[in-house]
């Protein structure tokens, strides 16, 4: 498994677009020795197999799981995640191709505030500043590669999502 995987392919994003197959990407990428297959994530996930199977094909398909070898589970093959960590490359973020993966990490912020938010283990920031969007975008990854420089792992995991755009209700 890699470190690192800068997602530089719009059909990359497309893959991550869907809550669920973030959710698989998640669940796989908790151990680099994990190797499950899609009915042992169904299982997991809360899911139907079969419904699942079409997300975990698109994962495959655009190069974000693989198959883990030639040995199965029966009839099913396991997977895993090719990276721990996937990165969007600055210029389709530029360009303004990550919509869908926005899509699922609001979607994603919306069940962590309904599950964490009443034992208080949800906290959020918000701050409006005059920068320019490169130099924003600078700072954020700055600050994530900070954190990652810093993570401790016997600590519990947390997702830190940050976003940046001109206040919503600019004309």
């Amino acid at each position: 498994m890699q470190d690192t995987l800068i997602l530089d392919k719009p059909e990359q994003l497309k893959a991550l677009g869907h809550p669920l197959r973030v959710r698989v990407l998640e669940m796989l990428g908790q151990d680099a020795e994990w190797q499950l297959t899609n009915r042992e994530l169904a299982q997991r996930l809360g899911v139907d197999p079969g419904h699942l199977h079409f997300h975990v094909r698109m994962l495959l398909r655009a190069g974000l799981i693989e198959l883990a070898g030639v040995e199965g589970r029966g009839r099913e093959k396991p997977y895993r995640a090719v990276a721990r960590v996937f990165r969007v490359a600055p210029e389709l973020l530029a360009a303004g191709g990550a919509s869908d993966l926005q899509a699922a990490m609001i979607e994603q912020v919306q069940r962590a505030h309904a599950s964490y938010a009443e034992a208080g283990a949800f906290r959020g920031a918000q701050l409006e500043v005059r920068l320019s969007m490169e130099h924003a975008l600078r700072l954020m990854t700055d600050f994530l590669d900070r954190a990652r420089a810093e993570e401790d792992v016997s600590a519990d995991k947390v997702v830190l999502t940050l976003f940046a755009h001109p206040p919503a209700d600019q004309d």
